[in-house]
């Protein structure tokens, strides 16, 4: 199954408490559990001003969906074709 990053611009990001965090997350899980199990957010990294997320989805538009139904901004939505790492230089 193809996985995906997601870029959200989401002003403030990096100064969001942890309970706001925790509220941002309840909802997203809650829109996935109504889009069934064909999309798995993996996890996301919060920066500044953006957070970053890695999903598991058949194809971009459930991910466009998930974004959509939660309120959640999708400034871009990248299909991952590789991944490398340190090993990949072994």
């Amino acid at each position: 199954m193809p996985k995906y990053i997601i870029e959200r611009s989401i002003p403030g990001a990096g100064e969001l408490s942890a309970e706001q965090l925790q509220g941002i997350s309840q909802k997203s899980c809650g829109v996935l559990n109504q889009l069934g199990p064909k999309i798995q957010w993996v996890q996301s990294y919060v920066t500044h001003d953006k957070v970053y997320c890695v999903y598991i989805a058949p194809n971009a538009e459930l991910v466009r969906e998930h974004a959509q139904q939660g309120g959640f901004p999708a400034d871009s939505i990248a299909e991952v074709s590789g991944i490398i790492d340190p090993t990949t230089a072994e």
